[in-house]
């Protein structure tokens, strides 16, 4: 028996082109289906056709009309989502095929958050690089909210840090590595520095550096000043720039949050200095996530088997010289 899924695929296989993809997209960027022909180079009439014969072939109507032009239905966002994701593999592929005709073996793409940069990944890389010297590295920072929709359009091959909300965790596969916390942070000259057992209300009269409003550490940490007598920070510095941040806590008195991890680097070398207050949010899981059902390449599997062992040493009590 021919299901309608089985014929949709068999449709697709033997007639989906890839420039129907391509107007597919262009149409959704632009909301025009005469901007999309313009781009890529086709009278409207054909792009029209092109449209009808994607419509046809999927059984679906993939754009709705209105007084601007044209925006796509749920099954048009779906199609162009998947469209994207197929571009993005095609550009990985023929990125991969020039690493290798460069003597480079494989190519990998790593987006991080900032607690995997300062020990977690750069531990991973230096591992990888020892088994394989000749692969591509490619770093892509940001937070969650950038770094989850590139992953999920094939844009990179895998997040590492913070492991993302739930809202992400459909279409893809996590790996946790442990549990990190968050500690308040000051300069070494700031008046909390040597200060013992700190109260919270004791930082209520300092500005804050705070992680973006996007981040899962952001959300938690307003959600903590709330309890706190609805707290607003007389000064709030939004910024995901480690090196910015240190600077801006070495020459001013004000108090960061940052992963145990990121700071226990500055920590010990005089940098900065642990605040005396047990901060009582922003625990979570590190770890990488990469794509569900979607095989890594072997340098981005070889990527994964390096960060597994980078979480087992960083997290080692007592950390030996690298292997």
């Amino acid at each position: 028996m021919v299901t309608r899924h089985t014929r949709i695929v068999e449709r697709a296989l033997t007639r989906l082109k890839l420039r129907q993809l391509r107007l597919l997209v262009a149409v959704g960027q632009h909301g025009n289906i005469q901007s999309a022909a313009r781009d890529l180079g086709i009278s409207q009439p054909a792009a029209t056709k092109m449209i009808q014969d994607l419509e046809l072939d999927f059984e679906v109507r993939l754009f709705e009309r209105n007084n601007r032009g044209v925006v796509p239905t749920v099954f048009g966002e779906s199609l162009i989502r998947h469209g994207k994701l197929i571009f993005a593999q095609v550009s990985n592929a023929a990125q991969e095929l020039d690493d290798l005709n460069e003597g480079n073996s494989g190519r990998v793409v790593i987006g991080t958050l900032l607690a995997a940069s300062p020990m977690l990944l750069p531990v991973a890389v230096e591992m990888l690089l020892k088994d394989r010297p000749k692969v591509a590295v490619k770093i892509v920072e940001g937070t969650n909210e950038v770094l989850m929709p590139a992953l999920l359009a094939g844009e990179i091959d895998m997040v590492v840090g913070r492991l993302p909300s739930h809202r992400h965790r459909a279409k893809i596969q996590q790996e946790k590595f442990y549990d990190e916390r968050v500690v308040a942070v000051v300069g070494p000259d700031h008046p909390l520095a040597r200060r013992r057992t700190v109260a919270f209300e004791d930082l209520t009269g300092y500005g804050w550096i705070l992680p973006p409003v996007e981040t899962t550490l952001r959300r938690q940490t307003d959600q903590f000043f709330v309890r706190q007598g609805q707290f607003v920070p007389a000064i709030a510095i939004e910024s995901v720039s480690y090196l910015a941040n240190r600077s801006l806590l070495r020459s001013h008195d004000f108090v960061g949050l940052m992963p145990a991890q990121v700071a226990s680097l500055d920590i010990e070398r005089g940098l900065l200095t642990a605040v005396d207050w047990t901060v009582p949010f922003g625990a979570g899981p590190v770890g990488v996530s990469y794509r569900t059902g979607d095989s890594l390449s072997p340098a981005g599997a070889a990527m994964v088997l390096a960060l597994r062992h980078s979480a087992s040493w960083v997290q080692a009590p007592a950390p030996a010289p690298l292997p």
